[in-house]
Formats: structure tokens, sequence, C-alpha cells
């Protein structure tokens, strides 16, 4: 694989594309079901030197290939290798999965919106977490469309699903590019008011999954605040400075440096599980939001976007009792996540800015994760 990956890397040098790498493919036979009456697929998306391999229920990413600094590719994307573990899976719900309509958590489950209270769906200690019992990750999308490089999911929500007002009609683009980035866009409208706060939430471990925790991957984000949390993990309606504690990652820390800090906010989450609020000049201009580097496979990603806060969580509930595609535990601290999004628990909080959704508007949103190697 090695020769491959140098051979791949001159063309990619040259301007050229190349499209495949000799990686061990899950088989499409493992997510072949029905489910709700609708026919599920694994499809495999190839660009640059990366691979990618996703499925329709809950728009997911299953498994990302990624080469190191010496050409060996490993299996970043934590995942499943079978439909059947997703479906009745005993371990973490939205591994790879799109999530929303309103990502993150809703005080209570409950929210207003033009005078009229709504009573949404509660699937986390009392909260409503990423939309709720259903969701946009337990449903299965329609594929639009399917290339090489790209696929294009969408789906409508009827009125009232988890709660939540409004028809509403979602359509999200995965894509791979010759530079080597994974870009997701979506687009969203209703026909009556809602709320919309869509993101994605693929774990990652740049070491490859089951390979250890993430403890020793460096870490910089663009953010000189945070929505600091209650015991719920429900924002307090605070804007909290980073300055001084140890969620400034301004400039580059390890992941493990600081977490076991006793700081408050710290043993409110378990850990890293927080809503960092981007420094910015423009609201929906794409721009860079964190870095994550792993020194020893010389992998790294960096996160952008057009939103203007990230959810930044530290794999603090995985505790390996459960396993992978690979036949190993995903460790205590095994991947993170890199959610980007508008704040959490808006629709209760006046102070934050707003998630509504009008009829006649588009959401609108667009995130990348770009790949690279030093």
């Amino acid at each position: 694989m090695k020769g491959t990956f140098w051979a791949a890397l001159a063309l990619l040098l040259a301007g050229c594309s190349t499209t495949s790498f000799d990686v061990a493919l899950i088989e499409p036979e493992q997510f072949e079901m029905v489910v709700d009456g609708k026919p599920t697929s694994l499809y495999t998306l190839s660009e640059g030197l990366l691979t990618m391999q996703v499925t329709n229920f809950g728009a997911r990413v299953v498994a990302l290939w990624a080469p190191d600094r010496n050409g060996d590719l490993a299996d970043i994307a934590i995942g499943y290798e079978s439909l059947d573990r997703y479906i009745n899976n005993t371990g973490e719900r939205f591994l790879g999965a799109a999530v929303g309509p309103v990502a993150n958590r809703i005080a209570d489950g409950r929210m207003t919106l033009d005078g009229v209270e709504y009573r949404l769906s509660r699937n986390n200690n009392g909260q409503t977490l990423h939309g709720g019992l259903l969701g946009v990750d337990r449903i299965v999308w329609d594929v639009k469309s399917h290339s090489s490089n790209k696929i294009v999911f969408e789906c409508t929500l009827p009125d009232g699903q988890d709660g939540f007002p409004g028809n509403r009609h979602i359509e999200m683009t995965y894509s791979l590019t010759p530079r080597n980035e994974f870009v997701v866009t979506y687009e969203a409208q209703t026909d009556t008011t809602t709320v919309m706060n869509l993101s994605h939430h693929s774990f990652f471990n740049l070491s490859g999954e089951g390979s250890g925790t993430i403890l020793d991957h460096t870490l910089t984000i663009a953010a000189s605040h945070i929505t600091p949390v209650d015991s719920r993990l429900i924002p307090t309606g605070e804007i909290m400075p980073v300055d001084g504690t140890p969620f400034d990652f301004r400039t580059p820390h390890t992941i493990g440096e600081r977490i076991d800090n006793p700081h408050e906010q710290l043993r409110m989450g378990a850990g890293y599980d927080h809503n960092w609020i981007i420094d910015r000049k423009d609201d929906g201009e794409v721009v860079k939001f964190a870095d994550l580097y792993e020194p020893k496979s010389g992998r790294g990603i960096e996160v952008w976007s057009d939103q203007i806060a990230m959810q930044f969580y530290s794999g603090n509930f995985f505790d390996g009792s459960y396993c992978g595609k690979y036949e190993r535990p995903i460790e205590y601290r095994g991947a993170v996540v890199f959610e980007t999004q508008r704040y959490p628990d808006a629709p209760n909080h006046p102070n934050f800015p707003s998630v509504e959704l009008r009829a006649g508007e588009t959401y609108r949103q667009t995130c990348i994760y770009k790949f690279y190697v030093r």
C-alpha cells in the first residue's frame, strides 16, 4: 500500500486526480436491508488520498481511510461492520451520523415558537438530544444521486415528528475533493415556522479505530469563549471566556494535558463536551475552526465551516464495553467529535443567536474536514 500512496501523491502533485487505494472495504451485503419499508445500502466514495464508505441509514459515515506520513492506511472513523449493529446498538447511537433537525440539547424537551409551546420527545436524561427519539440519524434517507466521489441524500420530516413543527425537506451532500477534503453541505426548507440546526457526528481517532485514546492528539480551536453548562449539559445562558482555563485551545495543547483538571465545567462534562464560540468576523464565510494532529502517525484534520460555533466532545462516555468494526474495543476517550453548529438549547435562550427557520427561507450550512499529513 505504500507504493500506491506515493504513486497517488505524485499524481496529486502533478495536478492529477487519483481515486482508489487498496483498502479492505466493508462488504455492502452487511448493509442491504429494508428498514421501515425503505431499502438501505452501503456506498463507497473515493478521491485524492481518501476512501470513505457511507450508508443511507442515518446518512452515516461508516469508514474513512487516510494515509499516515509513511503511506500506511488506517480507518480513522469509528463505526460498525453491519447495519444491524447501528439499528440495535448497545453503544454510541450517533456514530458517523447526520444529527438534527436540531443538533445538541434542548432543555426538558420544551421550546416556544411564536407563542406556542412544543413538547419534544426526550431521549437523554429528560432532555432532547440531536432531534429526539427518531431524529435524522434513525431514518432511511433517499439517495438523490451517487457518483465516485459524491453522494446526495434527501429526506422529508413530517410535521410533528419528535414534536417539532413543520413539514421539512432536507438535502445533504457528502463529497470528497482532490484536496483531501470531506465536505458536508446542507439545505433545508419548511412550510411553517420551525427550528433547524443540523450537524455531523463522525467520531475520529487519527491513529485508527480501536488504536487507543485520543489524549495525545494536539488540538487548536479558534475560540475565545464557550457556553458553560449545568449538570444536565444544558447551557446556563452565560458566555464564559476561556482565558486561564483548560478550555483555551487558541494555542496547541494535547487533549489529555488538562482534561482531568478540577475545573467545574470539566466536571460537568466528564471531560470536554462543550460548545466553543468561534472567533470570526462574518457569519456565513467559511473559516477555519480547529486543527487536530496526531504526532505518531502525522495525520491531521482541519475543521472549516460557515457556522458560528462548534461542539468538541472527547469521547467521555465510551467505556470499552463494545467493539467497533475490527473487533477492537472503543476505549474511554477513544475518539473525538467536532460538530459545527449554532448554540445548543438556542430556542430557550433569547440572548443566543436564533435557530428559527420560517416558510420561504432556506437553511444552509457547510462543514469541511480537511485531512493532511505532516
